[in-house]
């Protein structure tokens, strides 16, 4: 018997995969693709040159008063996207959120992001 095992897929969330400077994230502003809405969450999908999708966040501190809050909304989306992106083609998504998000419970979160990651992962 040969040792020779096809690589297994990790689902890691690396530096590659995210979008960090200030030019990436004008790029998928200016010409999103598809502009994906919830009632609380928005999602710009633009198109990338890159072999894998790649994801950011614009969540401010006027939508999101607390820190903590914020850092939560941040986990959510990152580990929706690591356990996704296997699924999903070569874009560029950016996370905003549109209305304040202090009555929603994190279930109810955690649905609005899941929802989005779908819509992506349709087309």
């Amino acid at each position: 018997m040969s040792n020779s095992t096809a690589p297994i897929p990790t689902a890691r969330f690396t530096k590659a995969q995210r979008l960090l400077t200030p030019v990436a994230f004008r790029e998928v502003f200016d010409a999103p693709d598809r502009k994906l809405h919830q009632s609380h969450l928005m999602a710009f999908v633009h198109s990338n040159a890159c072999d894998q999708p790649r994801v950011g966040m614009a969540i401010t501190k006027r939508k999101v008063p607390t820190a903590v809050t914020r850092n939560l909304i941040k986990r959510l989306i990152r580990e929706n996207f690591r356990v996704q992106a296997s699924k999903l083609e070569n874009k560029d998504i950016v996370f905003i959120v549109k209305n304040s998000v202090k009555g929603l419970s994190n279930k109810e979160l955690k649905n609005e992001i899941n929802k989005i990651f779908k819509k992506i992962e349709k087309k």
